[in-house]
C-alpha cells in the first residue's frame, strides 16, 4: 500500500516531478563531472608524461608535481653532469612554456636528437621531424582540435611556426617545438625546466636515483612508473578546494530543491495527511511516507544525473578530442550517496511538519 501511494502521490503533480528529478540529476552530474574533469586531465597528462619513456624525472627545488607549475627553470649544464653519473643511458633536457593563446597548452621546447634517445623517437602519421628553428610537430589529437594540417604556419606564443609533422598522443605534450627558440622567447637562455634520464636499464632506476640525490640535494626528483600516483588534486595547488566547492554547491542545490518540492507537496495535501490521521495513521507512518517518497525521487533524479553525466562527457569530448573526463564507479556511487543523504534532510523538516499535524485542523484546511 505505501508503495502504490507514494507512486501515485509522485504521478499527481507530474511537471514538479520531472523538475524535482532533473535538479537531483544536475547535482549528481555536477559531482560526477566536476571530479571526473579534475581527475581525468590528472590521470591523462600522467599518461603522457609516463609515455615518454623516460624513467627518472628532475625538476627545481621550487617545482610542482603538476608539470604546467614547473617553477623556475634550471641551468642547461646539469644535463652534463647527469650524463656522467653510472648507468644513465640519455639524458634530455626539456623547457615548458604554457600558452593560453587559442586554448590551454603546455608546450614543450625539445632537443630532438636526446629527446629521441629517451623517448625512442615520435610516431609520425604525417610529415617528417624538426629540421629549422621555427619547425612545430603537433600530436593528432591536438591537431584534430584546432584543425591543423601538416605545411600549415600555426601561430604560437606570439610567434608564427610551421607544422612540420603530426605525431601520435601520448609523448608528454601536444606541442612540441625546438629547445634553443622556445628559450629565446622565453627569455630563458641555457634554461630547462625538466631534465628526463633514461637508465641502461629500469632496474638501475633506485640507483641512478640515490646519486641524483647526492649530486642535487634538495632538486626534486620521481621515478616516472610512480608519477600516476603523484597525479591527485591533493598535489595541484588550490585544485582539492575547488573540487569541494563545487561538490557543497552542488549538495546545496540538491537539499534544496528536496526541501521546496517535500514543503509544497506537504503544505498541498493538508487535507490528505487529515483523512490519513482519522483512518488510524500514526505520525511514524506519515513521516516515513514523506521521507520515502522523497526517496524513490532522488533515486529518479540519480538514474538522470548518470545518463546526463555521460551525455555532456560525450560531447565535450566530441567538440573538445584533447579534454579527458574520467567517469568512475566510486564516484558515480559516491554522487548518489550525496544526493540520497541530501534528499533525506531537505525533507525532514517538511515530514516532521506533517507529521505535528492535527487531524481536525487538517480536515478543515482550505
Amino acid at each position: 500500500m505505501m508503495g502504490e501511494m507514494i507512486f501515485r502521490n509522485l504521478l499527481h503533480r507530474p511537471i514538479r516531478t520531472i523538475i524535482g528529478i532533473l535538479a537531483i540529476g544536475v547535482e549528481v552530474a555536477l559531482v560526477v563531472l566536476v571530479v571526473g574533469l579534475t581527475s581525468g586531465i590528472l590521470t591523462e597528462t600522467a599518461k603522457r608524461v609516463e609515455g615518454i619513456g623516460a624513467d627518472i624525472m628532475l625538476q627545481s627545488p621550487s617545482a610542482q608535481v603538476f608539470l604546467a607549475f614547473s617553477g623556475s627553470p634550471m641551468p642547461i649544464k646539469i644535463a652534463d653532469r647527469l650524463r656522467e653519473l653510472k648507468y644513465v643511458q640519455a639524458v634530455s633536457p626539456v623547457f615548458l612554456q604554457f600558452s593560453s593563446s587559442g586554448g590551454i597548452d603546455l608546450v614543450y621546447g625539445i632537443d630532438r636528437d636526446s629527446f629521441n634517445a629517451v623517448s625512442g623517437g615520435f610516431v609520425f602519421l604525417s610529415g617528417k621531424d624538426m629540421d629549422g628553428p621555427d619547425d612545430l610537430l603537433v600530436d593528432d589529437l591536438a591537431a584534430q582540435a584546432k584543425h591543423i594540417k601538416v605545411g600549415d604556419t600555426f601561430n604560437l606564443l606570439n610567434h608564427d611556426w610551421h607544422v612540420a609533422g603530426i605525431v601520435e598522443h601520448g609523448k608528454g605534450a601536444r606541442l612540441f617545438v625546438p629547445l634553443l627558440t622556445l628559450q629565446d622567447l622565453g627569455g630563458a637562455h641555457d634554461k630547462a625546466s625538466v631534465f628526463l634520464l633514461k637508465c641502461t636499464r629500469p632496474e638501475h632506476t633506485e640507483d641512478v636515483i640515490n646519486q641524483m640525490q647526492s649530486l642535487l640535494p634538495n632538486y626534486k626528483i620521481h621515478a616516472l612508473k610512480d608519477y600516476l600516483s603523484l597525479m591527485t588534486s591533493t598535489n595541484v595547488p588550490g585544485l582539492n578546494v575547488f573540487v569541494n566547492a563545487m561538490i557543497a554547491l552542488a549538495v546545496c542545490i540538491g537539499l534544496l530543491v528536496i526541501f521546496l518540492t517535500m514543503y509544497t507537496t506537504v503544505v498541498e495535501r493538508t487535507r490528505d495527511i487529515g483523512v490519513l490521521k482519522s483512518l488510524g495513521a500514526t505520525s511514524p507512518f506519515i513521516v516515513r511516507a514523506i521521507l520515502m517518497e522523497s526517496v524513490a525521487l532522488c533515486f529518479g533524479g540519480i538514474a538522470a544525473g548518470v545518463g546526463l553525466s555521460y551525455a555532456v562527457r560525450a560531447g565535450f569530448v566530441k567538440a573538445f578530442p584533447t579534454l579527458s573526463i574520467l567517469i568512475t564507479p566510486e564516484w558515480v556511487l559516491r554522487a548518489g550517496i550525496i544526493a540520497m543523504i541530501g534528499a533525506v534532510l531537505g525533507a525532514s523538516y517538511p515530514a516532521w511538519m506533517a507529521s505535528r499535524r492535527d487531524a481536525v485542523e487538517a480536515l478543515t484546511f482550505d
